[in-house]
């Protein structure tokens, strides 16, 4: 009876960890966690990470998804000169 809990608790810290993107994503930035606005373009996502996820471990891109590590970071904009 012991081991099914442990059992639990090892599929949930599985499905967790095995996302690409929250993995090897870096932190998510301000601009990854806000949705766009009406009229606004969709945010791009990672590409390569969201094959990786369906191809290893389906649930991964569900996590992915929640922490929003699955969207590209907004590029920087450049400075307004004078």
């Amino acid at each position: 009876m012991r081991k099914i809990p442990s059992m639990i608790l090892l599929c949930a810290i599985l499905m967790s960890s095995t996302s690409c993107a929250t993995i090897f994503g870096g932190q998510v930035s301000a601009c990854q966690r806000t949705r766009p606005a009406a009229g606004e373009p969709a945010r791009p996502i990672r590409v390569g990470a969201l094959v990786l996820d369906i191809l290893i471990f389906w649930p991964g891109a569900i996590v992915d998804f929640a922490d929003n590590a699955i969207y590209k970071p907004c590029a920087d904009k450049p400075a307004v000169r004078k």
